[in-house]
């Protein structure tokens, strides 16, 4: 485990920051392994609207990459607390992303010239003052891989049923489908 990025600092709007500078980076790459404390799993909760984040995880591998530019490939491992949107209990969740990203200087990149066309997927990042924030792309795996509608297993949504004499919006209109053709109120 790489000991100097295991300490995580807090930047404007960021809940967990960990900078890794392109000059860090020997040409043989580099591992390092991330472990969230206590206080950093409750800022990434917080930023992601989770309940409660018991484990969060991240392992990397980064090597330079073409003229200026780094590949960071990994793992990202979480425990993550939602709420089931059936039952609205409190419900577990584990997430195991892969992560495989590439970073160029930004000069390097193409321009695109109208809002019209796409980045396609696997375009490279933009890197940002010659660092990549390994804290930073480990929040955005979380968040993106997070379930929207957590379910518990085997929660089922009852609704209410309607009875045949209960008023709802289509009896206004079932009671002229009923009427004969030139037939009056």
């Amino acid at each position: 485990m790489d000991e100097l990025m295991t300490r995580s600092e807090r930047r404007s709007g960021r809940p967990w920051s960990v900078p890794l500078a392109l000059g860090d980076v020997p040409e043989a790459g580099r591992h390092i392994d991330l472990v969230a404390d206590t206080k950093t799993r409750a800022a990434v909760a917080e930023h992601a609207g989770l309940a409660a984040l018991p484990r969060l995880e991240a392992s990397f591998d980064v090597a330079p990459h073409g003229r200026g530019g780094l590949r960071v490939i990994g793992r990202l491992s979480a425990t993550v607390g939602q709420t089931c949107v059936v039952t609205l209990e409190a419900l577990e969740n584990e997430i195991e992303e892969a992560i495989d990203l590439l970073f160029m200087p930004a000069e390097a990149l193409p321009l695109v010239a109208t809002a019209e066309l796409e980045t396609p997927a696997d375009a490279p990042e933009p890197l940002i003052g010659g660092a990549v924030d390994l804290g930073e792309i480990a929040t955005e795996f979380l968040i993106l891989s997070l379930d929207p509608y957590p379910r518990k297993a085997n929660a089922v949504f009852q609704s209410s049923t309607v009875g045949e004499d209960s008023a709802h919006p289509f009896a206004a209109l079932a009671s002229l489908k009923k009427r004969q053709p030139g037939e009056e109120r």
